[in-house]
């Protein structure tokens, strides 16, 4: 324990927590997309999805406190070396801003505490049930089951513009983060090189664009009443 300690008060240690949570993170995000988008299956295909999750109580919530873990891991690693930067770079750049710099990479602080936000509203929204008590009561008629109805709470939930703005504008900025984050990522660990770099560049791009369109088109498909 003394060993990891001392490894993480480093700043590659820290770099290393944030790689490694933010892998971990990002491979949720893909999972989680894959479950949601089964809303277009049909109110079976997701229904039951989401009953085989709460039938494994133990598993789920064993795998929230990890998530949980990992996002505060993520953050403090992530305001720590904000910290030991700016400490280490006391005179501000001449023009406000590093030559050269991303908006994703000069922004990844600022929309990582918008995405902390939006999880903690996500969570109370459609997990938790306290912005909207009613959504954990709704039921299929026509399910014998009697299971609850997520498809029905999605539908309900995207419904208002407000919810589905605020969810839309969080996904750009999660996956503006992801676009740094992910190629950052790989330098962490060492797996980035100038013969890759392009590479890994370009595959971070494509997996923010594919998760924010998989994501937004949710929302959108309510809103248009695509899914009804």
């Amino acid at each position: 324990m003394n060993i990891l300690l001392r490894a993480y008060r480093s700043s590659l240690g820290k770099k290393y927590v944030m790689a490694i949570s933010g892998l971990a993170l990002f491979l949720f995000v893909i999972a989680h997309m894959a479950g949601n988008l089964q809303i277009y299956l049909g109110r079976e295909a997701i229904n039951a999805y989401a009953e085989f999750l709460k039938s494994k109580p133990g598993l789920l919530w064993s795998a929230r406190a990890a998530l949980l873990a990992l996002v505060i891991l993520h953050i403090t690693a992530a305001l720590q070396l904000v910290s030991e930067n700016n400490d280490a770079r006391p005179v501000k750049y001449d023009e406000g801003k590093p030559t050269g710099a991303s908006l994703a990479s000069r922004t990844i602080f600022i929309s990582g505490l918008v995405i902390f936000a939006f999880i903690i509203y996500h969570l109370m929204h459609f997990t938790f049930g306290v912005t909207n008590p009613d959504f954990m009561t709704l039921k299929d008629p026509t399910d014998p089951l009697g299971r609850h109805d997520v498809r029905q709470m999605m539908i309900s939930g995207f419904s208002n513009l407000w919810v589905s703005a605020f969810y839309i504008i969080s996904m750009a900025l999660l996956c503006l983060h992801l676009s740094h984050g992910v190629s950052s990522m790989f330098q962490s660990l060492g797996i980035r090189s100038k013969s890759n770099l392009r590479a890994i560049h370009l595959a971070a791009r494509l997996a923010a664009i594919v998760i924010f369109i998989g994501n937004v088109s949710i929302p959108i498909a309510v809103m248009a009443h695509w899914v009804k």
